[in-house]
């Protein structure tokens, strides 16, 4: 197999994936933060909460556009760089993609147009309602979507049929509620949710800090703290199942984040800071924390976490077991051939059991075609070799982990101080603070794509984990091609991201109409008035 191939067509797919990524997560948040004060407008009757929806809406819009327009290439790319995984697999991981196109997406793409124009048209009460539905859509797309990457990482639900040489679905209802697609879901909607959170906690202390849109400002900080807060806290609760549910299904990852070499007496400790060194084994000025990671990624006291050398022998010996299953397959391939011609397609018992018993380690087999066209003919040394390559990169996983950490905790310490002071002390924001806010802005965005680093480079060497290799689902492309459509790529997406941070930055310049915020300032004080309130000098 051509290795350059692979690369570029891993690199294609990771670089379209990454600039899909920057839309989505705002997507995800701002259409539940709109919602919510959609939903204060209609309850309260005050035009202030009519002008921030429409506004945060407007942002909004504008990212939804970007981010159907990148998402969509995503999906050809399955058929036109990665034709044999979509062959391959395609029963199982096509099922919920088409239902996201067919429930989700039209679903928001709907509503979405009823929303911007149907301001005036619509009752207060239709109009909310379709909000949420918007919102629903958008949520609704990431969840299919998530159940879909989810069983490339735990593949549940399916088995392999040596006839038709592909994976078939057994199950669904194990697809759909697969727990590592559930937690999925969860840990990276809610970083969606912190991420619309800091955007408008940001625009919002940028307003302040230059003595606009002040009355908007404050209320949409108000908003964006409570719901950041409450996010940003269970990104960490959820973040925390899934890493339960690695440390369960995909040990080779956890121990790759963990640079967990051998495996420790449990409780395992956590390295909290270190250099990994893949090529010698070994982790210098490695700073650990005892009993953290077993209890992480056990919730035991008791319960060892295998490390990246006795998972390499294990996998060696699964290897050595999947070429039982090759062995089984080649010869009832050869059977079906061969009886092709007179209709029979019946596979000998013994050779039916002899294929059964073995096909859950057939993928670990197929990491020999990276060295040798028939893996039977595998040389000891080969399958050394293959077994090895299921340690993904240790450096970048445990470091992209850790910075994203480092990022989920500070944005809690943010949304906590913006929460205490919106609701403890009267709206009141020093402007060091609110310039933090500003420059926090970029955080969830990072932390969002370093957790899909974490998530896809830690499943390396696989496409669909134990059973796919990343190097046998390209399609047959010329090195070419791939560098042409790379660059060609690279550089479309970064035209619409230019032109999203502009469309974004002079709408947020421009801001919303001043009249809205004067009318309901002049609403507070007519408020104050009619309850014997104070009014103060400024009022």
């Amino acid at each position: 197999m051509d290795l350059t191939i692979v690369d570029l067509s891993r690199l294609q797919f990771a670089m379209t994936a990454l600039y899909h990524f920057l839309f989505v997560p705002l997507t995800l948040g701002l259409s539940i933060l709109v919602a919510i004060m959609e939903t204060v407008y209609v309850m309260t009757g005050r035009p202030i909460w009519r002008q921030m929806t429409k506004f945060w809406g407007t942002l909004f819009g504008i990212n939804f556009v970007l981010g159907v327009a990148t998402g969509l290439t995503m999906e050809f790319q399955f058929g036109m760089n990665w034709s044999y995984y979509s062959h391959y697999v395609g029963d199982i991981f096509g099922a919920p993609l088409a239902i996201e196109g067919l429930m989700a997406f039209f679903l928001e793409a709907t509503f979405v147009g009823l929303f911007f124009f149907g301001w005036g048209r619509l009752s207060k009460v239709a109009h909310l309602t379709v909000a949420w539905l918007v919102a629903l859509g958008s949520n609704f797309s990431a969840l299919w979507i998530l159940i879909a990457n989810g069983w490339m990482q735990h593949p549940v639900g399916a088995t392999f049929d040596p006839i038709s040489m592909r994976m078939e679905m057994t199950s669904f209802f194990d697809v759909l509620f697969n727990p590592v697609a559930q937690a999925k879901f969860v840990h990276t909607t809610s970083a969606g949710y912190v991420t619309a959170s800091a955007f408008v906690l940001g625009v919002s202390a940028w307003y302040l800090l230059r003595g606009r849109h002040v009355e908007l400002a404050r209320r949409s900080i108000a908003v964006a703290s409570a719901f950041g807060l409450a996010a940003s806290l269970s990104v960490v609760l959820l973040g925390d199942e899934s890493g339960y549910d690695v440390s369960q299904n995909q040990k080779m990852k956890m121990a790759a984040i963990e640079a967990m070499w051998e495996t420790e007496k449990a409780p395992a400790s956590f390295t909290l800071l270190g250099l990994p060194d893949q090529s010698a084994h070994e982790t210098k000025w490695a700073v650990h924390i005892p009993w953290v990671m077993g209890l992480i990624g056990t919730r035991s006291l008791n319960t060892q976490i295998p490390g990246i050398e006795q998972l390499v022998a294990e996998n060696e010996d699964r290897i050595k077991d999947g070429l039982i299953a090759y062995d089984a397959l080649m010869q009832i391939r050869a059977k079906v051939k061969t009886d092709a011609a007179k209709g029979n397609f019946a596979i000998p018992a013994d050779l039916k059991k002899q294929f059964e018993d073995h096909s859950a380690d057939l993928g670990y087999a197929f990491l020999l075609k990276k060295y040798t066209d028939d893996p039977l003919k595998a040389t000891p040394e080969q399958i050394k070799m293959a077994a090895n390559d299921t340690v993904p990169p240790v450096f970048p996983l445990f470091w992209a982990f850790r910075f994203m950490v480092a990022l989920g905790i500070s944005l809690i310490a943010l949304m906590a101080y913006f929460f205490w002071q919106s609701s403890f002390r009267g709206l009141r924001f020093p402007r060091p603070a609110l310039r933090l806010a500003v420059w926090m802005i970029p955080a969830p965005w990072l932390a969002a794509e370093l957790g899909w680093v974490v998530a896809e480079v830690g499943r390396q060497p696989w496409t669909v984990d134990g059973i796919l290799p990343t190097a046998l689902s390209v399609s047959h492309l010329s090195a070419t091609d791939l560098a042409i459509t790379l660059v060609g790529f690279v550089a479309l997406y970064s035209v619409l991201f230019i032109i999203e941070m502009g469309l974004m930055l002079k709408y947020i310049r421009k801001g919303p109409h001043e009249d809205v915020a004067e009318t309901d300032a002049w609403m507070d004080r007519h408020e104050k008035r009619l309850t014997g309130g104070v009014l103060t000098p400024a009022e």
